[in-house]
C-alpha cells in the first residue's frame, strides 16, 4: 500500500518585486524577523551548505536547521536539504527534507511558492510535517507584513 506523501505547499502572492522577495528569503536580517529569530546563512551556491541560526531564551547560540543547496537560479529559485538536529533523530539522508522556494514576477507583485517535503519516510514524520506546516502559517502572514508595510 502507498502512503499518502506528506508535502507541504504555500503559495503567497506579495505586492513587491522579485529582488525584494529574493532579499526576504535569502538576508540573515530579514529571516531574522520572521522565522522565529533564526537568520540564515549560506553562501547561496549549489554544494553549500545552508543553516538557520539563533538563540535560546537562555541565549545560547543553537543551529535549529542545517543542509545543502541542491539546486539555485538566484533570485527565481533555490532548493535546499534541511535536518534540525535538535529533535533527537538521527542525522541520516532519510531524515532531511527539501525545501524550495520558486519566484514568479507578475506586473505588480511575486508569487513565492513554498514547498517542503516530502516527510513520508523521515523519522516522526507526521510530528514533523505538522510542525512545519504549522510554522509556516505562523510565518506567512509576518512575511507579508514585513514586506508590504
Amino acid at each position: 500500500m502507498m502512503n499518502k506523501s506528506m508535502i507541504i505547499k504555500k503559495e503567497v502572492t506579495f505586492k513587491a518585486t522579485n529582488e525584494k522577495i529574493w532579499d526576504l528569503l535569502t538576508n540573515p536580517e530579514m529571516t531574522k524577523q520572521y522565522m522565529f529569530g533564526c537568520e540564515v546563512i549560506s553562501h547561496w551556491s549549489v554544494g553549500s551548505s545552508i543553516i538557520w541560526k539563533g538563540f535560546t531564551e537562555h541565549g545560547k547560540e543553537v543551529i535549529y536547521v542545517k543542509g545543502k543547496i541542491t539546486d539555485i537560479t538566484k533570485g527565481k529559485s533555490v532548493s535546499f536539504t534541511m535536518f534540525d538536529p535538535n529533535i533527537g533523530i538521527k542525522d541520516i539522508p532519510q531524515n532531511y527534507v527539501v525545501l524550495t522556494y520558486k519566484l514568479i514576477e507578475f506586473e505588480n507583485g511575486t508569487k513565492l511558492t513554498i514547498t517542503q517535503g516530502d516527510f513520508n519516510d523521515s523519522e516522526n514524520a507526521k510530528k514533523r510535517y505538522e510542525e512545519s506546516e504549522g510554522g509556516w502559517d505562523l510565518v506567512i502572514p509576518i512575511m507579508k507584513k514585513l514586506i508590504e508595510k
